[in-house]
């Protein structure tokens, strides 16, 4: 096969497994395998940079419900669309999408700096903020939020990133409560989110 052809077979298998992951991530989250009653433990102490260099904390989470989503900007398929979904969730909160935090985490630090990500996200609602670090950074936050993410390499040098796509709610005191459905209408996901202001 030509790497022409090769490439997107690559994609739709690395699209098709974060899918599978993120199921099987989801069942865990929820206690599936633990007998615990509870959610596991989701969260934990961060430090990142928004698009203008200011440090995002866990503690930013604090005071209103959170909605955080982990990707990156080269992604094909699943982070336009959950991040379209975020866009559309919070113009139908109106008014109160200023009492939500939406934050896109990039799980690809590599290339993701804070002007890629302020580009990046130029995009969708001006309200959704992208954060982004070192390696190091980037590493604590995937593992206080037990996101999977894992590099892909192409045959032409380039590489994706295969990762978990759930989004994340934090209720006002920055604690996991679920993860987030978006699969519905912007306006059935408003109403339900407006139950955690």
């Amino acid at each position: 096969m030509t790497d022409s052809r090769t490439r997107p077979l690559v994609v739709v298998a690395a699209f098709a497994a974060s899918l599978a992951i993120g199921l099987l991530v989801t069942f865990w989250l929820l206690g599936g395998w633990s007998g615990a009653t509870g959610p596991a433990a989701i969260g934990g102490p961060f430090a990142l940079s928004d698009a203008s260099g200011a440090r995002v904390t866990d503690a930013s989470l604090k005071g209103r419900p959170s909605l955080v989503f982990f990707g990156f900007t080269h992604c094909p398929d699943v982070c336009p669309t959950t991040l379209f979904e975020m866009s559309e969730l919070m113009r139908a909160m109106g008014p109160d999408a200023d009492k939500v935090n939406a934050y896109f985490i990039s799980v690809d630090p590599e290339r993701d700096t804070p002007a890629a990500m302020k580009d990046y996200l130029s995009s969708f609602d001006p309200r959704l903020k992208g954060l982004t670090g070192t390696p190091d950074e980037i590493a604590k936050v995937v593992a206080g939020y037990r996101v999977y993410a894992r590099k892909v390499p192409l045959k032409d040098g380039d590489y994706t990133m295969d990762h978990t796509a759930l989004v994340y709610l934090m209720d006002r005191n920055g604690r996991f409560v679920a993860p987030f459905n978006l699969k519905r209408t912007p306006q059935e996901a408003a109403d339900d989110l407006r139950r955690y202001l």
